[in-house]
């Protein structure tokens, strides 16, 4: 099922509700206004059910996306060099400057 959308933005349940995927505490305020609105036929009313969720959320937030590096590196046949680790602390291959490919 695809998420529902508030003002265009999707409203993700796996990031905000009791037994999403991604949820560590919820708040009952708002798994019951997410029900609610499920329940909701008329559209405005769900909508604004839904713009009711997305500012509670908002307001305690409790949403914080973290960035997980996927360290993407290839090194192949053809490459004299590979780049890793000559910048130490980097996570990927030096700039593409550094990198120098073998002759034929």
């Amino acid at each position: 099922m695809p998420p529902r959308r508030v003002g265009g933005q999707p409203l993700h349940p796996i990031y905000a509700l009791t037994g999403g995927t991604y949820v560590y505490g919820s708040y009952p305020d708002i798994d019951g206004l997410f029900q609610e609105q499920a329940a909701e036929l008329d559209r405005k009313r769900r909508d604004a059910t839904l713009h009711k969720i997305q500012q509670l959320v908002h307001d305690k937030v409790m949403y914080a996306p973290i960035w997980e590096l996927a360290f993407l590196n290839g090194v192949g046949p053809r490459v004299q060099g590979s780049g890793l680790g000559l910048i130490s602390g980097h996570a990927y291959s030096a700039s593409y400057e550094e990198v120098t490919l073998k002759g034929k």
